[in-house]
Formats: structure tokens, C-alpha cells, sequence
């Protein structure tokens, strides 16, 4: 069969990845993709926002199935406009993915879902939202409503943080249309954790347990970011937490949504908050996290393609969904400057080296070919992906896999996965 996969960050390279084990694939293509995809599937110049482009090239392609990556075509309807062609393509209608592209949709679900999450309240006025925070005092967490890229999130400690939040997204405008809305909630404390499921509506298959880094500096400093590397398992979920979080989210969330008309199929992605016993959700995404795919493609041991094609013909259930025991790490390389503006065009050196070093990969992010070199172009730039027996070796390997790549000004952290090996230790 023909595939073509839409995206280019490390999500899209790991899903490249996984999809030509499958000895389904005849052909795989990619739109944009990066260097290091173009090195295992052909590259095709078209940007994921470009509906039309697509699905003109998915026609003269005879595409069988296309993988839609990120949130961005989800969001502007892909799926329902490829299925209305006739075309098969995996991912959530644009209705259903609302779940991540309207933070305020996502937490009215979760309300009248009775899915435990933190107190909130929307605005569309900033005066009035500012107003708001002086009233409730801080920690707060002030999120823009609509897509920023994983940046539209702040925890602010103070009260002067969470206005200023406000400022940026609301008076300034600088997430654009993203920050015309903002969702403002009670600031949870515990361990984070990633959550993600495949499911075609009904069925609801429960993936390994993963979890992100999502500040850029080492001990959780700095920033938000789209992560800066991720690990799985999470020793923070427990078997007996799973479970509950299939019972008290996914079941009743996607229950909700067949209320109103909305058949959920693809991926779900819920961003916990885990406190004691105490269980809240941060968040829906509506495809595979980056960097949270690289650890967890890493581990799934079935075919990706006979699970993707069971979900679009509403037959999950009749999938044996196996994983590997071993553990996963990947420690995103970041450019300088990033989350904020970054450098681009450093020459990227010891890829071939850091692959050398038996059970990793290198996944690509923001990267492309120039003058026979490769190149940064992106704000992260390579996650670089290492299994192991355990976590402890999975760490090992990654950071060994790490320390043979150089370009300037790159950063990364160091201590990624430090907390599951506190556990383990």
C-alpha cells in the first residue's frame, strides 16, 4: 500500500519509522518532512495547513492511507474532507479534535463529563480577566484557547506573572487568534504524566505510560516548551491508575462526545496531573505527543499499520496490541535560544556515530540538507531515542548516543528521566 504521512518534527520521523516495519508499506511518502525523514521516505513540499495540496497529491498517488502527525491540519478538517473523497486517513474529524485545538471546549467536556480536573474559567476580556487574577491571588495557570505549538500555557507564581500572561496573549496578541480566549485554572501540584490510547470510538486500547519534560532547563527551570524529552514508563502510573483513568477519563469523555454526535478515532492523548491518590487532567491532545511518540513507537512491538486501519474500520477490538518490556528514552537536542528565537543553519556533526551505538535513533526534528551537510532549522532540533532493560540503561544509552553530536549553541537537558530513576534507585 501507498502511505503518506503529514508533518516534520520528531513525532512525524518516529511515526516514518515505525510504519516502514510494516511489510504492508509499498510506498511511503512524507509532506514536508525533514532531513532525516527524506534518508527513509520520499519528501514531498507540501505544508500540513495545505489541505487541498494533500489531498490532490493523495489522489494522483493512489494513497491507500494517510497519517495525519500534528494538531494543525486536524484542527482545519483533514480527516472529514479526505473521508468526504473517498480517501482513508487516520486521525479525529475536526469536531473531535476541539478536544485540543479549544482549550475552553476541552474543560466544559471535562465538567460535564465529570472527569476530575482543576477549577477554571474562560474570558474573551482581557480587563475582565485581569481583574479575575486579583481576586483569586496565584499560583494560577493562564492558557490560551486555542493552538500555540505547546507554548500557550503559563504557570504564573505570582500575580504579576499571570497579568503579564495575560498581556501577551490577550493585548498583545501573541499567539494571534489562539489568544482571544483564555482559559484560566487552579494551579495543580504533583507528577505529570502522559496518557495515550488508541481508540476507534468504542473500543479503547491503552498505550504505555510515558512522561514528558516539559520546562527547558535541567530540575523543571525556564519555560514551557513542546518538551524537551520524555521517557516511558512513567513509574507514576501504576497498573491500578490506568485503570482509573480509562474508568474516570477516557470512558466518560468519549461517551460524552457520542452524545453530542462525536465519534472519537485516532489517537487520545490526556496530560495528567497525579497528586497521592489524587488524579486530575491537565489537558487533551488529539494525535501522539512530541516527544512522547519516540519512547513509546520505541516499545510498540505490533504492526502500526493493522492498528490504524482496525480503528478507521471500527474493528479495534479485534486487535492484539503487544509492546516490548524494555524501557525508552529520548533527550530532545534544542537550538540556542529556543523556546524563544533561535539560531538556524548550524552544522549538524556525529549522527551517523550516535546511531552507531546499539539500540538507538536518531529522530529528526528541525533539520534539512544544505550544500551536502545537515542543517538546524527548527527550535528542537533531533530526539534522540535509546531502548534499554531498564530505564537506567535506556538513560545511559541515549546520553551516550547524545554526547557524539555537536553544532552550535545546541543544549539539551541532563537529567531527563532522573525522577523515574529516583524510584528505581
Amino acid at each position: 500500500m501507498n502511505v503518506l504521512i503529514i508533518g516534520s518534527g520528531g513525532r512525524e520521523h518516529a511515526l516514518v519509522w515505525k510504519i516502514l516495519q510494516s511489510k504492508k508499506v509499498k510506498k511511503l511518502y512524507c509532506a514536508p518532512g525533514n532531513a532525516g525523514i527524506a534518508q527513509e521516505a520520499e519528501c514531498v513540499n507540501i505544508q500540513p495547513e495545505n489541505i487541498n495540496g494533500l489531498l490532490s497529491f493523495a489522489k494522483e498517488k493512489k494513497i491507500n492511507l494517510t497519517v495525519v502527525g500534528p494538531e494543525l491540519p486536524l484542527s482545519l478538517g483533514i480527516v472529514d474532507k479526505f473521508e468526504e473523497e473517498g480517501l482513508r486517513a487516520f486521525g479525529p474529524t475536526a469536531s473531535a479534535a476541539r478536544l485540543e485545538y479549544s482549550k475552553a471546549f476541552a474543560k466544559e467536556m471535562m465538567a460535564k463529563c465529570n472527569i476530575p480536573t482543576a477549577a477554571f474559567k474562560t474570558f474573551t476580556s482581557s480587563h475582565e480577566a485581569k481583574e479575575y487574577i486579583k481576586e483569586k491571588s496565584a499560583p494560577l495557570v493562564i492558557k490560551a484557547d486555542g493552538l500555540a505549538a505547546g507554548k500557550g500555557v503559563v504557570v504564573a507564581e505570582s500575580v504579576d506573572e499571570a497579568i503579564n500572561a495575560i498581556v501577551d496573549m490577550m493585548d498583545k496578541k501573541n499567539f494571534g487568534e489562539a489568544g482571544k480566549k483564555v482559559v484560566i485554572e487552579d494551579c495543580l501540584k504533583g507528577e505529570e504524566a502522559s496518557f495515550m490510547v488508541f481508540t476507534d470510538g468504542t473500543t479503547i486500547v491503552p498505550m504505555v505510560s510515558a512522561q514528558d519534560h516539559k520546562r527547558v532547563f535541567d530540575n523543571d527551570k525556564g519555560p514551557n516548551t513542546g518538551g524537551m524529552g520524555a521517557y516511558s514508563p512513567a513509574p507514576v502510573v501504576t497498573d491500578a491508575l490506568a485503570d482509573r483513568v480509562i474508568k474516570e477519563v477516557f470512558k466518560p469523555l468519549l461517551s460524552g462526545l457520542k452524545k453530542d454526535g462525536i465519534i472519537y478515532k485516532g489517537v487520545l492523548y490526556a496530560g495528567l496531573m497525579i497528586n497521592d491518590n489524587q488524579l486530575n487532567v491537565l489537558e487533551f491532545n488529539c494525535r501522539f505527543g512530541d516527544p512522547e511518540a519516540q519512547p513509546i513507537l520505541f516499545r510498540l512491538k505490533s504492526d502500526i499499520i493493522d492498528i490504524m486501519e482496525a480503528i478507521i474500520d471500527n474493528r479495534l477490538s479485534d486487535i492484539n496490541v503487544e509492546w516490548k518490556q524494555e524501557a525508552s528514552v529520548c533527550v530532545v537536542i534544542a537550538s540556542k535560544g529556543y523556546p524563544g528565537n533561535h539560531e538556524k543553519g548550524r552544522v549538524i556533526e556525529g549522527l551517523d556515530e550516535a546511531e552507531e551505538i546499539k539500540g538507538v535513533k536518531v529522530f529528526h526534528a528541525g533539520t534539512a540538507k544544505k550544500d551536502n551537510n545537515i542543517v538546524t532549522t527548527g527550535g528542537r532540533v533531533l530526539g534522540v531515542t535509546a531502548l534499554g532493560a531498564d530505564i537506567k540503561e535506556a538513560v545511559e544509552n541515549a546520553y551516550k548516543a547524545v554526547e557524539k553530536i555537536k553544532f552550535e549553541g545546541m543544549h539539551y537537558r541532563r537529567d531527563i528521566a532522573s525522577k523515574a530513576l529516583s524510584l528505581v534507585i
